[in-house]
């Protein structure tokens, strides 16, 4: 009897130890009442009622991340192509995701599969390429509304990859070869007409350094005569000042147009005018002459 009994003691302790349950942070237990819904456990220590109560479901509130194999799409211009999706979800509501529907997860995925395809239909080939960001963001609201009412919150939505048929990739990477060596060509030519203008611009420079130079040489030139002349013509008037300051007698200017006269004609002119002051000095000049080469024939 006394077996019995603590037989029976362990049990009970057991089974209020087995009752006894302790949720851990970022889980929920969903509690049900002899088959129905009763409350949600959050984060802390809780007491089942044996027999009568039961955790339902544990549920995970942290975000998770459900990776979607490619599903077949077409586009707007009838190409085919693979795209697989990734979906960041987090359960907000234990009890919805619980009894909202079965197999949430498997909800979720045929969901996104055919949204997809709803939004890649309306999408030629090139804007399913150049707009995964408007993709994304249409395929969050619609998931996010969607699965509301299962306690689900979608955050985030990505297409992993897009994966066209192999000729279209063929035909793509010809037209970004031929996109790149036109690009190379207008860049080439850029460079070939700027190099041109520059060298241009440096032929214009040197013309005008030239002419600049040209320029104040020939400036430099016109001032060195003009100062040449001044000093002649100052020279030639401070002669005329000193000679009109000495008061020269008349035979000392006729001598001086003599010696001027005798420089005249050693020159090239075929014609010379002699004033009638420098014919009279002449002759006497020429009469001294004759009288000097008399006396030496007489001697």
């Amino acid at each position: 009897m006394e077996f019995v009994l603590i037989v029976l003691f362990a049990l009970v302790v057991i089974t209020v130890v087995r009752c006894i349950r302790i949720v851990q942070q970022a889980k929920a237990y969903v509690i049900e009442f002899l088959g129905a819904y009763k409350t949600t456990w959050n984060v802390g220590i809780h007491f089942k009622i044996p027999f009568v109560e039961r955790v339902a479901k544990v549920v995970s509130l942290k975000e998770q991340v459900a990776d979607f194999p490619p599903q077949p799409v077409i586009t707007k211009d009838n190409v085919t192509m693979q795209i697989d999706t990734v979906i960041y979800f987090q359960i907000t509501d234990p009890k919805l995701y619980t009894y909202g529907i079965e197999q949430p997860i498997l909800a979720i995925e045929n969901l996104s599969a055919t949204t997809l395809r709803n939004i890649i239909g309306d999408l030629e080939l090139d804007q399913c390429l150049t707009s995964r960001d408007i993709i994304n963001s249409k395929m969050r609201s619609i998931l996010d509304d969607a699965t509301d009412p299962w306690g689900i919150k979608v955050n985030r939505v990505e297409l992993k990859n897009i994966l066209p048929p192999k000729e279209i990739q063929n035909a793509m990477e010809k037209q970004m070869k031929a996109e790149r060596e036109r690009r190379e060509a207008i860049l080439r030519a850029e460079g070939e007409k700027t190099a041109a203008i520059l060298e241009a611009e440096g032929e214009k420079q040197s013309a005008i350094l030239r002419a600049d130079a040209k320029k104040q040489q020939q400036i430099l030139e016109a001032e060195g005569q003009a100062e040449a002349i001044l000093k002649v013509q100052t020279a030639t008037a401070e002669g005329i000042r000193l000679i009109n300051e000495s008061c020269p007698s008349e035979a000392v200017l006729k001598l001086k147009a003599l010696e001027a006269f005798s420089a005249a004609a050693d020159g090239k002119a075929t014609k010379i005018i002699i004033p009638s002051e420098i014919q009279s000095i002449a002759g006497l000049a020429s009469g001294l002459i004759e009288s000097v080469k008399s006396e030496e024939a007489k001697q």
